[in-house]
């Protein structure tokens, strides 16, 4: 197989679920006012994906969806989870599901990922970067992690799909813009200090958006783990502290995507600069590639424009971009992409 270009942020809603407008993009508004989540007809519309997908020369998508973040009712878990296995089923080598399970609820949670792991030969689970208010490393969320660990599913953390509970983000699409990405970080370092890493050694989380640009940030992260300097040390829930160095997790635990900038406009420049920015700031061995379609980039042209300019940056961009780490999180790909069906 001459590439293995694959997708790990490319979202789909079934289109029993997917809301707003027909035939053009809206968003969701919330009970303060705020936009928190874009409504566009392109997520139930899975041909204009394979059509996007073959002019692009992505091999494979990976899916993730929408309702499916932070949804607490474990029907609706099913309805997403059943939708992806036939999109897989209708379209061979092409996608592969994630599973979406009521995290917060144990018994519901681990015997969906059970199904979804075995039954439905999904790779790994979604969930958003607060669920219902919980911080990720919640006492709540432990036979999640343990059950994903057991089963040997990867966890995707996208943002969460909602505005986090700030006031001073309930202006200029803050929430959005800003406040998903301090989500993923704030994620990220609770996720690392709590331990939950250190007890499941062989559990693979993969943030998106470079877990919120928190790179460009680890100089300052790095000083406040010192408790005894800044005085923390003796102060519950603030002196935590995980097994290995910080950075050991960073680097060797956690994965990343490079999904994040917000098209479509001048989807080349703007995603090549945020790539770049972001491959200075995460272990290329951690980095995977992703196009947030059809939500950051739209169009079809925008996402070729994209890889294009991606793959131009330098050699490990061109890796990264030709799934050069796919296989870490999805160690069964080849044998994924084989089932495609020869293009006539």
């Amino acid at each position: 197989m001459s590439s293995m270009v694959v997708d790990f942020q490319h979202h789909y809603t079934p289109p029993a679920l997917n809301k707003g407008r027909a035939n053009d993009v809206s968003v969701r508004i919330d009970e303060n006012g705020n936009p928190n989540y874009l409504l566009n007809p392109l997520l139930a519309d899975i041909g204009a994906h394979v059509r996007m997908m073959d002019l692009a020369g992505i091999d494979a998508a990976v899916l993730s969806s929408g309702p499916g973040f932070d949804q607490p009712d474990l029907d609706i878990c099913q309805l997403i989870n059943d939708d992806l296995a036939q999109v897989e089923k209708d379209h061979p080598g092409r996608f592969i599901g994630l599973a979406h399970v009521p995290a917060l609820n144990a018994a519901n949670a681990v015997a969906e990922l059970k199904r979804c792991a075995v039954d439905l030969g999904f790779p790994g689970v979604c969930i958003g970067s607060e669920l219902q208010g919980l911080a990720l490393d919640a006492p709540e969320l432990e036979p999640f992690w343990k059950a994903c660990a057991d089963l040997g599913l990867y966890v995707f953390v996208h943002p969460l799909p909602a505005v986090i509970n700030w006031p001073q983000m309930y202006a200029d699409d803050l929430g959005r813009m800003m406040g998903w990405e301090f989500s993923l970080m704030t994620a990220t370092i609770r996720l690392i200090n709590s331990g939950v890493l250190d007890r499941y050694p062989t559990l693979k989380v993969q943030f998106a958006h470079f877990s919120g640009g928190l790179g460009r940030y680890l100089g300052r992260v790095r000083g406040f783990q010192q408790r005894e300097k800044w005085g923390t040390s003796g102060v519950d829930r603030h002196n935590r502290q995980p097994e290995k160095s910080f950075d050991h997790y960073m680097e060797q635990r956690l994965y990343y995507d490079c999904a994040g900038w917000a098209g479509p406009d001048n989807a080349g420049a703007w995603g090549a600069e945020w790539v770049a920015f972001g491959m200075r700031e995460v272990a290329f061995s951690q980095l995977v590639f992703a196009t947030d379609y059809p939500q950051a980039v739209r169009n079809d042209q925008e996402v070729v424009d994209y890889m294009k300019a991606v793959r131009a940056l330098d050699a490990n961009a061109r890796a990264m971009l030709e799934g050069a780490n796919a296989e870490k999180l999805i160690p069964d790909l080849k044998s994924r992409l084989a089932l495609r069906k020869v293009r006539a």
